[in-house]
């Protein structure tokens, strides 16, 4: 009886919880090493951070020391090698009765600085004033985990405030998103702003989403060598 050749297949499985948190790991490394170029993209109490659920999440609000409410929300990009950024967004500023003085959009013009927190994936959402954790909702979780990587830090932007009505102002708008490593300061998360004509700080926060992403590093595809050409068959059968 002729012998047979047996193979040996080993197959390991992985569970799906522990490749997730594998795959977490190591994207997180990945991101880290290159942490000192990266390009971000940030919100302010917007898109999937306007969880129905939590409405504490948005807008975002500041108070300054006569009990003015400032309100902000939006979005953009910013790259930490040469400091560009593009952002835009919409305000609104309220008296200590809740009259609405006036109201905008508002752009950046400048990134002054940005100190990072450190990649966070699965850091604890932080607290507002009231002391009340702002969850992640189902739908931002989801996002959260196929999309570019959720990181902490701190920003400070120089912005143009465009009222509808009223003279354009300029300020310093700073972002804190209190994920990653944070320094025991820094734990309130929300946004401030002092305004450049009057120097009005709006020092307080009192509530509102921010959260800045990481951008995952773009692979390039290898080139595929060029096919050669299969050489013609011939029409003829070879002579004998």
């Amino acid at each position: 009886m002729p012998r047979t050749s047996s193979r040996r297949i080993f197959v390991i499985v992985i569970p799906g919880s522990l490749a997730l948190s594998l795959g977490l790991a190591l994207a997180a490394c990945m991101l880290f090493a290159q942490e000192p170029s990266r390009n971000y993209t940030f919100l302010i109490a917007s898109g999937f951070l306007c969880d129905p659920d939590h409405p504490e999440a948005c807008p975002a609000v500041a108070k300054d020391a006569s009990g003015n409410t400032f309100e902000m929300s939006g979005a953009g990009t910013f790259s930490r090698t040469d400091k560009s950024m593009t952002a835009a967004g919409t305000f609104t500023r309220k008296s200590p009765s809740g009259t609405v003085l006036d109201t905008g959009v508002w752009l950046a013009t400048s990134l002054v600085s940005f100190d990072s927190y450190g990649l966070a994936p699965a850091t604890p959402m932080p607290v507002n004033r009231t002391g009340k954790a702002m969850q992640r909702g189902p739908m931002m979780r989801s996002r959260l985990l196929l999309g570019p990587t959720p990181a902490g830090g701190l920003a400070v932007f120089r912005i143009r405030l465009l009222p509808l009505t009223g003279v354009p102002q300029n300020g310093l708008l700073q972002l804190n998103c209190a994920l990653g490593n944070v320094p025991s300061e820094r734990l309130m998360e929300g946004i401030r702003l002092t305004m450049g004509k009057n120097g009005t700080e709006f020092s307080e926060e009192v509530s509102g989403r921010v959260i800045f992403l990481a951008m995952r590093p773009e692979v390039s595809a290898p080139a595929k060598a060029p096919e050669q050409e299969a050489a013609p068959a011939s029409a003829e059968p070879p002579s004998n």
